[in-house]
């Protein structure tokens, strides 16, 4: 705080000169603790994670709540779907929405009637999704990118992707 100059100030209490610090070394080794950035592999089974891609989880529940899958596991089918919406949705880098939920649904064909072919595809590459976290990046791996960027209402299911 800043006195008048007509106050006396003993000596022990004056304000003493500052010292200039050096300026640091360029080059210098720099410390053994310090890391770098993190290296990103490609590849199958390392995408990119999305922000909130546990809610696709709760879409896809509540998406396929009213199902009827002769054969198939219900909730097999839920954590497939919800891999797929969040794959589509980080594919953006956003959280999952309703329309990934319905583009990963219509690309199995359980919003329509599926041609036995489709079903058969379907019940393959969902069997035993839900207790495998491999066989969930499998099945998100196997979806295209092509085929997630349709758009809602217009998908043409994977098994007719696959084939053209």
């Amino acid at each position: 705080m800043t006195q008048p100059t007509f106050v006396p100030v003993s000596d022990a209490c004056a304000v003493r000169a500052s010292a200039a610090t050096a300026t640091p070394e360029i080059g210098r080794k720099k410390k053994a603790g310090l890391l770098g950035a993190p290296s990103v592999r490609g590849g199958s089974g390392h995408g990119s994670a999305g922000p909130d891609a546990g809610y696709a989880l709760t879409l896809a529940e509540r998406a396929c709540e009213g199902l009827h899958l002769p054969g198939e596991d219900h909730h097999d089918v839920v954590v497939g779907v919800a891999a797929i919406a969040a794959k589509r949705a980080a594919a953006v880098g956003r959280a999952p929405t309703s329309s990934d939920v319905e583009v990963a649904m219509d690309l199995f064909a359980l919003r329509s009637d599926a041609s036995a072919a489709v079903l058969a595809d379907r019940r393959r590459r969902f069997a035993g999704v839900a207790h495998s976290y491999v066989a969930q990046r499998q099945l998100a791996d196997a979806v295209p990118a092509e085929a997630l960027s349709q758009r809602p209402g217009s998908v043409t299911p994977l098994a007719q992707f696959d084939a053209s």
